[in-house]
């Protein structure tokens, strides 16, 4: 495949996160590979470059790309809260993010930090109402996932019932009875529905000392300070907190309160971070009219073969698979065992926990051994993303 050309006619260099999963596979017979670390990346280390790829963690605005031949950024993130897109606009830079690549594995997240929650408070998740506040690729798939967990799930998003004219999606007011919330939104300061600090004190009131919360989309959702006095007050049951308002620099004394408190790392699957690469990948080449001589051929982990603890719930053989897939306790244990450091100290260990490596497969990369006792469940593990096998799954 020819590589893209630059401004002088030399090959385009290319400057890449080494974060980005397959960067080299993806990227090499593309241009010149620049390589950096998003905490170290300056202004002169894209001044020549030519295409930018970031993930979530490098603003990119004006301090970093004036002056620079940056034509086009790529975003290998499910989110854009980095990006000054109206300066790439202005400036003429071509911008692509990778909407929607890990939607799944935050289904998969939410799932599982339910299943624990359910434990731990005794519930069965089949009576319990789950609205999911903004249904687009994450939520749709929380939806479809706890409907097939039996839940009464209601679909929230203003916005989608404004473009569609479709009544399932419902306003914030008509969901506030739910059970469980479940946020998945996008982070806006303005417009005809901000979400910046949508959890307030003046929706927290609204609320029963028996209602459950999840953030897993932007940290700043909540209001973190009124979110801990209404923990404290026992005016909500409880919190599952994946994203957090100034992180690194997280807030201890919240994540003290928290039912579940992970380091933003719903999204942090294996899967979710390789399509993101394949992409930008794909959007590149079509931006340079490129037709792909052939497809990023990511190596992925042999499937593992997982078995249900002998309980007599199901519900608690559902979450025994959930943890062996998915460690989410260990998540939220080594998340706390930073709470006494200092605040720098903490920080960057918040970042080694949000980044650190292997990343974990997607629920399709095992495999459910049901013995007799578990085969009602096989419907249920197939919906949650499993594969099945186990004495009479053919019969």
């Amino acid at each position: 495949m020819p590589a893209i050309y630059g401004f002088f006619g030399d090959p385009m260099i290319i400057a890449v996160d080494e974060a980005v999963p397959y960067w080299k596979e993806a990227f090499s017979d593309l241009g010149t590979l620049r390589p950096y670390s998003a905490k170290e990346l300056r202004p002169a280390d894209v001044r020549d470059a030519d295409i930018l790829i970031v993930r979530t963690v490098t603003p990119v605005n004006a301090p970093l790309l004036e002056g620079s031949l940056v034509r086009f950024v790529g975003a290998a993130s499910a989110g854009t809260d980095h990006i000054d897109q109206e300066y790439l606009k202005a400036r003429g830079i071509h911008f692509s993010y990778a909407a929607g690549c890990n939607a799944n594995s935050v289904s998969e997240y939410i799932v599982t930090a339910l299943h624990i929650i359910a434990s731990r408070k005794g519930w069965n998740l089949k009576n319990k109402s789950l609205a999911v506040v903004g249904v687009g690729n994450v939520g749709s798939r929380v939806a479809k996932k706890a409907r097939a967990l039996g839940m009464d799930v209601l679909l929230c998003d203003p916005p989608l019932r404004d473009s569609t004219g479709d009544a399932q999606y419902r306003l914030l007011d008509d969901v506030l009875g739910a059970d469980i919330l479940s946020f998945h939104v996008p982070l806006a300061f303005a417009g005809p529905y901000p979400t910046w600090h949508m959890v307030n004190r003046r929706f927290l009131d609204r609320l029963s000392p028996e209602q459950f919360l999840l953030n897993s989309s932007r940290g700043p959702i909540f209001d973190s300070r009124e979110v801990k006095a209404a923990l404290l007050e026992s005016r909500i049951g409880g919190v599952v907190i994946d994203v957090w308002e100034e992180e690194p620099r997280i807030d201890y004394s919240l994540l003290e309160l928290a039912d579940v408190g992970t380091p933003h790392i719903a999204g942090n699957a294996l899967d979710g971070k390789i399509q993101a690469t394949e992409m930008i990948r794909d959007a590149l080449f079509a931006h340079f009219k490129i037709i792909p001589s052939q497809r990023l051929n990511p190596v992925y982990p042999a499937d593992q073969v997982l078995r249900a603890a002998p309980e007599k719930d199901p519900q608690t053989s559902v979450l025994s698979v959930l943890l062996q897939a998915f460690d989410l306790q260990k998540q939220d244990a080594d998340l706390r065992t930073l709470q006494d450091a200092a605040t720098e100290t903490a920080a960057e260990g918040f970042e080694r926990l949000r980044t650190r490596k292997p990343l974990r497969p997607e629920f399709r990369h095992f495999i459910v051994d049901l013995d007799k006792r578990h085969i009602h469940l096989a419907d249920t593990f197939a919906a949650l993303g499993f594969g099945i096998k186990g004495t009479g799954i053919a019969e």
